[in-house]
């Protein structure tokens, strides 16, 4: 289970917990006020119908013993399972609620804790408040304190898909509490006070401390760098590298960092952290979907951003075929569905403003899905209609986030939109300067040789506006482009643009750069070869019957 998950059904006819708890309303009175009792707090204890019990001692052991096949199948299927029957929207018992159940285990608290906030985020209709805000934080404090500083690796072991969804949603909370606590405006003068006194809570520094702490402990890095140039990984790997658990956290972490720096806007640093990581090509160390596609995501949004935009292109089309692939393989009823068909959406909006703005061929079966997206919405675009690229933007962009918090003293207002309105700005800034691009190619395509101010004319501009918006073209249809190597801001500055030009005097002179191939003296030639075939055959044929 993860975030943001409210609209997401986790039914499982197969279920293998079937005991003789309390179902929802049935019309039976006396097994409805069981029901009832069962989901009441006795001052600090927590009647526990049969089934919870049975499962979180079933999902204690299989952690106790590190069966992965069992916790996998116990966090993915069985807890939402009865978090649907019985916590649809509302709280799991809290962890001193089940002691009865489970006894003091502290490393079974800790991940049980982990599920019981995450569920509050995802399902409770008013969400965590501001004290489980912070018991959330200090639960992943003591969840990464565990695995970081114990002398040797710990003896834990979690499903690949449970150590993503830790990291994600770690990041994930971070995110709301920034949101949060920038919202001033409804909180009272005890709820800004408690804010201002715990400066360090969610702070944007120990977020950053844990992720690079995860990925030092595992040496995921150099693992990397030594699996690109197909050595061994376990060789450079050390004692706690070579372990899953620290070898994925390390990985997760590397794209959790992608992410964190995305939701900053350092865009740079965000591509920088996966210098180690082949993005051309698939790798054995992501087997979690929704971490792939968050991945490319990320650096497809980046690389947007950054103004490279066939490094753009090629990232949206990459991960959307890989969508197109995996989405059959996944279990129905999975929330990575729902996750990802949202996600599967966004990168599509940020395809459609990256071909706008530099238009190549992809794909046919994405590009189809493009149109059948985003018809009316690609030609608006097109026609430079800025409101279309600002709501496109809004819809499809990360939810960003500001790394301090809000002047508190204010005690009114929210500031959770100004860091959208920031980057915007540098959008807005971008397209504008663009907006003439689409026009001046057009022209460009239907001459060889054109007098600049002629062309002027035809484009309403005058002439040194005009060669300033040639000048433009030239520039902004030039962009680093990624090669070959591992890094992924390594490239060369190549120019896709269709056609180019150059001015001599007061002249332009124009020439195509890409030769359009001529299918139809294919089809030709080849229908010529066919023809020829069928007469010498019926030749052979004639040649070899009896006279």
């Amino acid at each position: 289970m993860s975030r943001p998950r409210n609209e997401y059904d986790y039914g499982d006819d197969d279920y293998e917990y079937q005991g003789d708890g309390h179902e929802m309303h049935t019309g039976d009175p006396r097994r409805d006020l069981a029901y009832e009792q069962s989901h009441t707090y006795s001052g600090s204890s927590y009647i526990l119908p049969d089934e919870i019990k049975s499962f979180l001692q079933f999902f204690q052991r299989s952690i106790n013993d590190n069966q992965l096949f069992e916790i996998g199948h116990s966090y993915e299927r069985d807890f939402n399972k009865l978090t649907e029957r019985f916590f649809k929207n509302a709280p799991w018992p809290d962890a001193e609620s089940i002691q009865a159940v489970v006894g003091n285990d502290p490393v079974f608290n800790i991940l049980y804790k982990e599920l019981y906030y995450r569920h509050i985020y995802a399902r409770v209709q008013n969400g965590p408040s501001q004290e489980q805000r912070f018991e959330s934080y200090y639960n992943y404090c003591n969840l990464f304190n565990f695995i970081l500083n114990a002398d040797g690796p710990v003896h834990l072991e979690l499903p690949d898909q449970w150590l993503w969804d830790i990291i994600d949603e770690f990041i994930y909370q971070f995110q709301e509490f920034s949101k949060y606590r920038s919202k001033l405006q409804g909180k009272t003068e005890e709820e800004i006070a408690i804010l201002s006194k715990n400066p360090k809570i969610w702070n944007v520094h120990s977020v950053l401390n844990v992720l690079h702490s995860l990925v030092d402990k595992s040496n995921i890095n150099k693992q990397l760098e030594v699996y690109a140039s197909a050595g061994d990984p376990d060789s450079v790997a050390g004692e706690f590298g070579r372990h899953p658990l620290y070898k994925m956290l390390g990985y997760f972490s590397l794209i959790g960092l992608l992410r964190l720096h995305s939701l900053l806007g350092d865009y740079y640093q965000a591509i920088k952290v996966l210098e180690n990581i082949e993005l051309n090509k698939q790798t054995l160390y992501s087997r979690v979907p929704a971490c792939q596609v968050s991945t490319y995501y990320y650096v497809g949004f980046a690389y947007l951003m950054m103004r490279r935009y066939q490094d753009a292109i090629r990232s949206f089309t990459n991960i959307l075929l890989y969508i197109q692939r995996t989405n059959r393989m996944m279990p129905p009823g999975s929330y990575q569905v729902d996750l990802i068909k949202k996600i599967n959406d966004q990168i599509y909006t940020l395809l459609g403003i990256a071909l706008t703005l530099h238009p190549m061929r992809i794909d046919e079966s994405v590009h189809m899905q493009l149109r059948d997206k985003m018809g009316e919405k690609l030609t608006k675009m097109q026609r430079g209609e800025m409101q279309a690229f600002e709501d496109l933007f809004t819809f499809s962009c990360p939810r960003f986030l500001s790394p301090v918090p809000p002047n508190y003293e204010a005690q009114q207002g929210s500031f959770h939109n100004e860091p959208l309105k920031l980057q915007m700005k540098v959008f807005r800034e971008e397209i504008q300067q663009q907006l003439a691009i689409p026009t001046i190619r057009s022209f460009l395509k239907l001459y060889t040789t054109m007098p600049i101010s002629k062309l002027a004319v035809f484009l309403d501009m005058t002439e040194d506006d005009f060669r300033t918006h040639l000048l433009c073209f030239k520039h902004k249809m030039k962009n680093l482009v990624w090669t070959k190597g591992t890094s992924g801001l390594e490239g060369e500055f190549q120019s896709a643009s269709e056609v180019d030009f150059y001015i001599d005097q007061d002249m332009i002179h124009i020439a195509d750069t890409k030769v359009a191939r001529r299918y139809g003296d294919f089809f030709i030639r080849q229908i010529h070869k066919f023809d020829e075939f069928n007469r010498s055959m019926r030749k052979s044929t004639l040649d070899h019957q009896p006279r």
